[in-house]
């Protein structure tokens, strides 16, 4: 080997071991969006799923796909399958394509665009409709390369017999065969065999549609298996930029291959793929904290669920909720929950996609809240949409479970158990707390719109409960609306069903607040402590000094949240996001 040789093999070595390491580092990171994604996809054991599936083209890739998908309930031995997936096609398109040495870091790219396309979703993860989305692509594009491979081994005249097969595939492979066509088409030169594979290309999906698929949507037919991101209120194309870009790349790697043999391809490969991913990425750790916090809450891990919302300075409206269900099983909810943050930041969200609260964890919440059947509603709404995923089937067990109902119980774990790693599932026993919330207060369906605000509203209504747990929710939710006639309504009950108890550290801060702002004829006259007082006042001159004309009170919020954020006074001023007076805030603080 001369000195050539070896430089551009130490070039590709080096390459492909930084490219790998990149791979192995984004898998990393992104373990609780795969958990997530076997947690939201649906795959269900038996016949009519699979028929159901195999009904529209592309359906056996998608029920590969889905089943795939469930490995990620091990986050780990997941994404470790998929990166087997990639290693083959890696080393298949090596041979499909007939790359020299250093032209095969080129497949590398494909492999940048299918790495892209699991861990750019967002919110999207929670709404998408697509089934078996995260292996489908691979395994498609893997089948793919494995027959262009067998078709090139083939003599010339065999290449009219392989266009028809990739007409006849079209229902199994969807897309994929059709690049499959194409590529074929432009590995050799052109005879008058390519223009069986132009007709082909032209006229597949239409002759299926109109022949096979009459009754589906032409959408569904024409380049099926190619993801869309549209819904009726969302529409994000360039979530679908990977997959033009795996097409497009595998197109130009047959024509331009024998030109980019050159030494320094690997290291623009590498650096392409690299740049590619980290650029279309979704990076936000809120998006990341909710999964963990949502996947504790599933367990009752309510300890973990505190920790990662301490540790958050600036939590999403999920953490917040997730939050003080965990404070209400742990305990201290009148105490910390203020000083761990109430005030629930926009998350992180350039798609715009109308994902919320609902899609994330309202269900769990509905049911931690002994909302039952609320939470029933909510979660056929979502699984009609999004499937019967194992999310869905796990809080709908444990509702049945605390409704009484044995036989639904049973239904729904017997789906969970067949899936992997779900054989031995039962829903957890329904907590004293949950039981108790139950029994406080008709589970009525009202049919008003699901929000977190419909929660804090309904919840600060508990004030007549002869319940300490939902005394302690009314009077916290009662002061998050900053509503000054629920909070004395929902005061009195608490100190009456927590007689000769310590006045909590948030109620009193409440409690100073509206005797001082907001007194009313019948309020009540409750020992606080000195400290509280003082620095009450304290608040109060630090904030004149600060708002002055000119000066937004979103830079006062800012400056003021380090020192006075753990207060309920800091949240009633900047915060108070479910008051119905939230526009006279400004004029208010102004006053």
């Amino acid at each position: 080997m001369n000195t050539k040789n070896k430089i551009s093999s130490i070039v590709l070595c080096v390459s492909l071991l930084v490219f790998v390491s990149f791979v192995v580092y984004i898998l990393y990171i992104n373990q609780e969006v795969f958990y997530t994604a076997h947690d939201r996809s649906e795959f269900i054991s038996g016949t009519p799923f699979f028929n159901r599936l195999l009904s529209k083209p592309f359906g056996l890739m998608q029920y590969v796909g889905a089943w795939l998908t469930q490995l990620f309930y091990r986050p780990a031995f997941g994404s470790g399958v998929l990166a087997a997936i990639w290693v083959l096609i890696f080393l298949v398109g090596i041979k499909a394509f007939r790359l020299k040495p250093s032209a095969s870091a080129l497949m590398l790219l494909p492999v940048a665009c299918l790495l892209t396309s699991v861990v750019d979703l967002g919110y999207w993860i929670y709404i998408s409709t697509i089934r078996g989305y995260w292996f489908s692509q691979s395994v498609g594009y893997l089948v793919m390369l494995l027959l262009l491979w067998v078709a090139r081994q083939t003599p010339r005249k065999w290449h009219l017999v392989w266009y028809v097969l990739g007409f006849c595939l079209y229902p199994l492979l969807g897309w994929f065969a059709l690049l499959f066509v194409l590529c074929l088409m432009l590995s050799e030169k052109v005879t008058w065999r390519e223009f069986v594979g132009l007709l082909v290309l032209i006229f597949t999906a239409g002759i299926w549609h109109t022949q096979f698929y009459s009754n589906l949507k032409a959408d569904d037919v024409v380049l099926a298996g190619l993801p869309r991101f549209i819904t009726p209120s969302d529409n994000t194309p360039h979530l679908s930029y990977p997959f033009w870009v795996l097409g497009i790349v595998s197109v130009l790697i047959p024509l331009c291959s024998k030109y980019l043999s050159r030494w320094f391809v690997p290291v623009l490969c590498a650096a392409a793929g690299i740049a590619f991913t980290w650029s279309l990425m979704y990076q936000d750790q809120n998006y990341l904290d909710e999964m963990r916090m949502v996947r504790y809450a599933e367990d009752d891990n309510w300890k973990e669920v505190l920790q990662i919302a301490e540790n958050n300075p600036k939590p999403t409206t999920t953490i917040v909720f997730l939050k003080n269900v965990a404070l209400m099983n742990e305990g201290g909810l009148l105490d910390r929950s203020f000083k761990i943050g109430n005030i629930g930041y926009p998350p992180h969200n350039p798609d715009s996609v109308h994902s919320s609260f609902l899609d994330v964890t309202s269900p769990l919440v509905y049911y931690n809240y002994g909302m039952i059947n609320e939470g029933i509603r909510l979660n056929y709404e979502n699984a009609i949409q999004s499937g019967f995923c194992p999310f869905y089937l796990k809080v709908l067990a444990r509702c049945a479970q605390a409704k009484g109902d044995k036989e639904l119980v049973e239904r729904y774990t017997t789906l969970l158990n067949h899936l992997p790693f779900y054989g031995d599932w039962q829903p957890a026993p329904v907590s004293a707390n949950i039981k108790s919330l139950q029994n406080c207060f008709p589970d009525e369906i009202t049919g008003v719109e699901n929000s977190d605000s419909y929660i804090v509203n309904i919840i600060s209504l508990w004030s007549d409960s002869d319940s300490k747990i939902a005394s302690e929710q009314a009077l916290l939710y009662a002061m998050m609306r900053c509503d000054s006639r629920r909070f004395w309504a929902a005061l009195r009950n608490f100190v009456k069903l927590h007689m000769n108890e310590e006045f909590p550290v948030h109620a009193q801060e409440a409690y100073i607040l509206y005797m001082d702002k907001a007194p009313e004829e019948k309020r009540m006259m409750l020992p606080v402590d000195q400290a509280i007082y003082e620095r009450y006042k304290q608040f109060w001159e630090v904030l004149g000094q600060k708002v002055k004309p000119g000066i937004n009170l979103g830079t006062v919020a800012e400056e003021m949240r380090e020192e006075w954020g753990d207060t309920y006074w800091y949240y009633n001023i900047f915060g108070r996001q479910y008051s119905n007076a939230v526009i006279m805030k400004h004029q208010e603080v102004q006053s």
